[in-house]
């Protein structure tokens, strides 16, 4: 996300790229990381659940390869059979990451509403995507319940001002530049690292600018 503060602007990429086809992917780098403590800590830690990891690390490489095809299908299959598994709910969010990369949002929507984590971050992370999926689909309605909802389940200086952001862009589809106003100031004011002043400071400006209008 901070390739996309520092590069062209955000709304650009609405406009040219079709709602937040940018931003829905820019966290791919960080999930895979995530994952990878994820898996460490659970499958190192928690032995009961060793057999749900069986042939887990095929899909997952699978994935981060980008051989998406191979990915689902390998995926698909421990997601059904390790379900309530900790290795079943890791592959069914990879999954539904690797469904969205196909552009299938409605069913990558559904798996990610059926991942259940005790891992904060990943928890967030699935209802982020769910964000995304909805913008993709244009209901930026949810989209925005599904960013803030991501951005407040565990404050941080990563995935908060991340979901922030997406939320602010959301608010300015929805012409509510009051709203996105609101929530670039919140950025600027909490999470000074995210981006530069000079360049949260524009997308103030932009929001409050379209409010006056």
């Amino acid at each position: 996300m901070l390739e996309d503060i520092t590069g062209e602007s955000i709304k650009e990429q609405f406009k040219t790229n079709k709602k937040l086809r940018m931003t829905t992917f820019i966290v791919g780098g960080i999930i895979i990381l995530v994952l990878g403590y994820f898996l460490y800590r659970q499958f190192v830690w928690m032995p009961a659940n060793e057999k749900s990891k069986d042939n887990y690390y095929v899909g997952l490489n699978y994935a981060v390869a980008d051989s998406t095809d191979m990915a689902i299908e390998e995926l698909g299959k421990h997601v059904k059979d390790y379900d309530g598994k900790i290795g079943g709910e890791v592959a069914q969010f990879v999954y539904a990451r690797q469904l969205m990369a196909k552009g299938e949002f409605k069913k990558a929507l559904e798996e990610l509403e059926g991942v259940n984590v005790d891992d904060s971050y990943v928890r967030v992370m699935a209802i982020g995507l769910q964000g995304d999926c909805y913008s993709e689909m244009e209901n930026y309605e949810q989209a925005a319940d599904k960013y803030m909802e991501a951005a407040e389940l565990n404050e941080n200086d990563l995935t908060t001002p991340t979901y922030l952001f997406k939320a602010a862009l959301v608010a300015e589809e929805l012409k509510d530049f009051g709203k996105a106003a609101e929530l670039y100031e919140r950025i600027k004011a909490d999470y000074p690292t995210f981006g530069t002043t000079k360049q949260i400071e524009k997308y103030i400006s932009r929001a409050k600018n379209k409010t006056v209008k």
